[in-house]
């Protein structure tokens, strides 16, 4: 399953209405850490199609990131039901991603 880009348009409608967990990667072009994060989560994708993934760039919808507190980046929002439920900031491994995902099933 690939990683979904969101916009401002789509995020309530991907995100917010959805009933499964979906893990949201706030990012930037420019954050290093935040590119070397993308691979994990293509990996993950697949390892868990029973999650959603998306992605959603910062500069593009800061109004979004204000919401949920975004201060330092890449961040990985994981909400159920609409609802942020976990967070984890900073780069992490495929495990560490997955172990986070078991935790909130």
């Amino acid at each position: 399953m690939a990683v979904i880009e969101l916009t401002r348009e789509t995020f309530a409608s991907e995100v917010l209405a959805e009933k499964r967990m979906v893990v949201v990667d706030f990012w930037a072009s420019y954050c290093m850490p935040c590119r070397m994060l993308i691979p994990v989560l293509e990996e993950a994708s697949t390892a868990r199609s029973d999650v959603k993934f998306c992605k959603i760039n910062v500069d593009d919808a800061q109004d979004i990131a204000e919401r949920y507190g975004v201060m330092s980046m890449p961040i990985l929002i994981f909400f159920k039901n609409g609802e942020p439920v976990d967070e984890s900031i900073g780069l992490i491994t495929k495990d560490e991603l997955l172990a986070i995902l078991e935790k909130n099933k």
